[in-house]
C-alpha cells in the first residue's frame, strides 16, 4: 500500500518550501512506498476546496493518508520517522 502525502502550501508562505523539501527528501529515501503531492491552495479553487475539506487553517500543513499529521514544517527526520512507522 502506498502512503499518500499531501503538502498544503501557498506561494507567499515563507515556511512552505521547507515542508515541501522535507516531503521530497522523504520521497527520495522511501521511494515508491509514498506518493507526495504539493497542493498550492492559492493556485486553484479545487485546491482551496481540498484545504477547506480538511479544515486546514494554516500552511504548511501535511496530510498523510487523509489525516492531518503536521501543521508547520516538520524536520525532515521527523517526517521520515512518521512515514516509516506507517510502512
Amino acid at each position: 500500500m502506498v502512503i499518500k502525502v499531501e503538502v498544503f502550501s501557498t506561494n507567499s508562505c515563507p515556511h512552505c518550501p521547507a515542508a515541501i523539501d522535507a516531503a521530497q527528501k522523504a520521497k527520495s529515501k522511501l521511494g515508491d512506498a509514498i506518493d507526495v503531492e504539493s497542493v498550492k491552495i492559492d493556485e486553484s479553487p479545487d485546491n482551496r476546496q481540498r484545504a477547506v475539506d480538511y479544515q486546514i487553517m494554516a500552511v504548511p500543513t501535511i496530510v498523510i493518508d487523509g489525516e492531518i499529521a503536521f501543521i508547520g514544517a516538520p524536520a525532515e527526520t521527523e517526517l521520515i520517522e512518521k512515514l516509516e512507522s506507517m510502512l
